[in-house]
């Protein structure tokens, strides 16, 4: 299990906020974590914790924000739902990656954590309120403040939901599953729902190739997208 450990849904309520840019390119999947139907409004990730799977825990890496240290994030929040299970445990998360360890950013009701409504539910924006920064030398119960105090300069180097406490999700089981769609770090929100393909090399520039996608799955660059369009390849 990596070090990470064990890292989306916005199109709702978060959506509407004040997010400039949306793409789906920008997240990998890792342990028990697939694309499904019946997101918000389309597509989720799907990230459940078996603890009878080999692996017993899943999650959504995000791989291509414009976030570079800790203290050029300012908005983290997804919509979700448990579909299996409930939150607790610590599950589900975001991880924000440092050089001195994780923060932990919990989804479900404060102070435990627990207890999760039924059907979709908006974070709204989750630095708002208590970050655990127990691994960066704060508290369980810490502010966004007090954690750019610790790391504010730190690089960000993952950001991260998990899901990982299938142990503490009776009574359906040791399952614990949520879905995650829309995703909002700062003004950039991640969708799982299909892209269209560019219709020309300005649909690639100004960050549009993160708003399109190849036939075999979204671009790596401005210049992989304007690639395709020039080559189809």
């Amino acid at each position: 299990m990596k070090m990470r450990t064990i890292a989306l849904a916005l199109a709702g309520a978060l959506a509407t906020a004040t997010a400039t840019a949306t793409f789906a390119a920008s997240f990998t999947l890792f342990g028990n974590a697939s694309i499904v139907s019946g997101g918000n409004p389309i597509k989720a990730a799907q990230i459940v914790s078996d603890g009878g799977n080999a692996t017993p825990y899943g999650g959504v890496d995000l791989v291509a924000t414009t976030v570079t240290t800790l203290s050029t994030l300012t908005f983290l929040g997804t919509d979700y739902q448990m579909t299996a299970g409930d939150c607790g445990g610590g599950s589900p998360r975001f991880e924000i990656g440092v050089p001195a360890g994780n923060i932990f950013v919990y989804l479900g009701p404060a102070p435990n954590y627990t207890g999760c409504t039924p059907g979709w539910q908006s974070s709204g924006n989750l630095l708002a309120g208590s970050v655990d920064t127990s691994q960066i030398g704060g508290t369980f119960y810490d502010t966004w403040a007090h954690a750019l105090v610790l790391a504010g300069g730190s690089t960000v180097a993952y950001i991260d939901i998990v899901v990982d406490a299938g142990w503490a999700a009776p009574p359906v089981g040791p399952v614990q599953t949520a879905l995650v769609d829309n995703v909002r770090i700062n003004d950039e929100i991640v969708t799982f729902d299909p892209l269209p393909p560019p219709a020309n090399a300005n649909d690639c520039k100004n960050n549009g190739w993160k708003n399109v996608s190849g036939p075999n799955g979204p671009f790596k660059s401005q210049g992989d997208c304007i690639q395709f369009v020039n080559t189809g390849k």
